[in-house]
């Protein structure tokens, strides 16, 4: 199993986890847990002790992970489905409560997307990067709140990310559904508080991940795809989801000083924004090399035979650390300066480019 053998890095909240944390005994669903960021997340899970309901497409990548769960504590059971399909995503929830119980959190993280113009991408491409990528997260919060709300507890975690705000070139499928995200997630939330719902749903969003998604995901450029720098191990997402499955309380965590900066700046100057990433934005996706020839897993899946792990071809370049995820998780003056430091500073170095250009 390739992805078994990986370097794992030690985040923040690592050695908390290994000491079991409020999800041990819990049944927690993770979709998109054969690879990247959904495999971070089901190993923490693991960790913690939980019982894990993996959903995924890929079988290789999904045997793996449930042998990895094990290994780190837990137990976990795989369940294969297409997220874009909502009777299989039902299906499998009404599987796993079958074999696992009652589901106690609902943790959408699988995506898909399209590295192009907005002009290259197909009609069929866009709409299938949408139904993954949206459509997946809106079956998985319906189908956990019918099973949640006669029972009256539960909690739903979106892995978001700053594009949900902010949205960059190369990517509109991928982005237009992160915004969709958002503002289904919000409406969902202002309907639970409304019948006083003991069932919280957050939102978790991330920064630029090295994550297998640039060696899988369908793209047309002309060079190899790469996160936006500053780049983070997955690790840091995964233990952003698995604190905001135990505090669900909260509507939005932020986890990284890019992910703050970038955030802050969409407010304070957005057509400065714009131009930035106009002149920058594509050039920042690209690397050097070749793009991956012969690998989608837009319509199948990239790991039906190959497992590929958490990580992506960026662990050199990648922190494995965010002091910004431990200030976000405890909010007061301390979060307060540097969200400000990190937006003035963002602004600042904007304005600057701009001005060279």
């Amino acid at each position: 199993m390739p992805g078994s053998s990986e370097q794992l890095s030690e985040g923040p909240f690592a050695t908390a986890a290994r000491e079991r944390g409020p999800l041990a005994g819990r049944v927690v669903v993770v979709t998109g847990a054969s690879g990247g960021v959904g495999r971070a997340v089901v190993r923490r899970l693991g960790e913690e002790g939980a019982q894990v309901a993996l959903i995924a497409r890929g079988t290789a990548g999904l045997s793996a992970a449930a042998v990895e769960v094990g290994v780190s504590g837990g137990s976990g059971l795989v369940f294969e489905a297409d997220v874009a399909d909502y009777g299989q995503v039902r299906a499998a929830a009404e599987r796993v409560e079958t074999e696992l119980g009652p589901i106690d959190v609902w943790m959408n993280v699988a995506f898909s997307s399209v590295f192009a113009r907005f002009t290259d991408i197909k009609p069929e491409e866009f709409e299938r990067t949408t139904a993954v990528t949206y459509l997946g997260y809106v079956w998985g919060t319906k189908v956990a709140l019918d099973l949640m709300r006669p029972r009256g507890r539960g909690a739903i975690v979106q892995a978001g990310s700053a594009l949900a705000y902010r949205a960059i070139p190369l990517q509109s499928a991928y982005c237009g559904a992160k915004h969709a995200i958002k503002g289904f997630t919000e409406s969902v939330r202002t309907e639970l508080l409304a019948e006083n719902s003991p069932i919280h749903i957050t939102m978790v969003q991330l920064p630029a991940l090295n994550t297998p998604q640039f060696d899988w995901v369908l793209s047309r450029l002309r060079r190899h795809p790469q996160p936006v720098p500053p780049i983070f191990q997955p690790e840091v997402a995964a233990d952003a989801l698995v604190y905001a499955a135990a505090h669900p309380e909260r509507k939005e965590y932020w986890v990284g000083t890019p992910t703050v900066a970038t955030l802050l700046a969409q407010r304070i100057a957005p057509a400065l924004v714009d131009r930035y990433l106009a002149r920058r934005g594509i050039q920042s996706q690209q690397t050097d090399d070749k793009p991956p020839s012969g690998v989608s897993n837009l319509w199948e899946p990239a790991d039906e035979d190959r497992d590929y792990g958490a990580h992506g071809s960026f662990d050199e370049r990648s922190a494995a650390t965010s002091p910004q995820l431990w200030l976000s998780q405890h909010r007061g003056l301390a979060t307060a300066a540097a969200a400000v430091g990190a937006a003035g500073g963002a602004a600042a170095v904007l304005l600057r480019n701009a001005r060279r250009r």
